[in-house]
């Protein structure tokens, strides 16, 4: 009878770190399901099409959200974001539906809350998933964090369309060759995230999901407040390189239900 339950108890110690391992992990390849609002694999039904992606239909905490300024609070307790990123090997993934860099020998972190994110990939939407009073913008950005104990963060800047953004100029000849090939992966060598600007410290926060299957949420999610720049060819040269045949790779908004959203703001001292 000890031997049983000894038994039960590692099974279930298991059972909670294989939990662990597949708490908001984004799938690497996504090619089984699609943005085609018509397709039967399109968002409105990828919560049907696999039992581990259902939250993507029951779950109230979904991302993308559409911020308006009446669930906005502005707060200046949140402080800066501190990042504290270096450069890192990379290689270059088409997963489908989108392309993503993915560090793999750390890339830094981000501390938000006293906890430390590592730097784990980076992918691009075309046009943006979130809105912000119902503006969509041409591109966003995700940044893809996650603690030791795989707590999620993500970073999300959005652009629009104007002059050269620095990182994709660095990028260009890499997209470019994933373009012209059928390659699912290119070795990047030393790729530095911090090129990758913010541009801003005014932020919004708020609690959400993955924006692909599986939808997982408890997602910590900050937005960039201020909207970057991007040429139409830089976004072209992105689309591209993914061969999906389809022109945009963004998850419709989702309800924002009773969450409101932080606006980080600095306090402004007087003299």
């Amino acid at each position: 009878m000890e031997s049983e339950r000894v038994l039960e108890a590692l099974l279930f110690a298991v059972i909670l770190l294989f939990a662990a391992t597949c708490i908001a992990q984004e799938l690497d390849d996504e090619r089984g399901f699609n943005y085609d609002e018509a397709s039967e694999i399109g968002p409105m039904h990828w919560g049907e099409i696999r039992e581990e992606w259902k939250e993507c239909t029951t779950s109230k905490m979904q991302s993308p959200i559409d911020i308006k300024n009446e669930k906005v609070q502005i707060v200046s307790y949140l402080g800066r974001l501190e990042t504290s990123y270096k450069p890192a090997n990379a290689t270059l993934v088409n997963r489908g539906h989108d392309m993503m860099i993915k560090w793999v020998d750390g890339a830094g972190h981000i501390e938000i809350n006293r906890r430390l994110y590592e730097l784990k990939q980076c992918h691009w939407h075309i046009p943006s998933e979130h809105t912000i009073n119902g503006r969509r913008f041409d591109m966003e950005v995700h940044l893809v964090h996650q603690t030791k104990d795989n707590r999620t963060a993500v970073i999300g800047i959005m652009y629009k369309i104007g002059r050269s953004d620095s990182f994709l100029s660095v990028m260009k000849q890499n997209l470019k060759i994933m373009a012209h090939t059928r390659d699912v992966k290119k070795t990047l060598g030393i790729i530095d995230p911090r090129l990758i600007k913010f541009g801003s410290c005014k932020y919004y926060k708020y609690m959400g999901s993955l924006t692909t299957p599986p939808c997982t949420q408890n997602v910590l999610w900050t937005i960039v407040k201020k909207i970057r720049i991007v040429t139409e060819e830089q976004i072209t040269m992105i689309r591209n390189a993914v061969h999906d045949e389809l022109e945009t790779n963004a998850r419709p908004v989702q309800p924002i239900n009773d969450r409101m959203v932080d606006l980080y703001r600095p306090k402004i001292i007087k003299k």
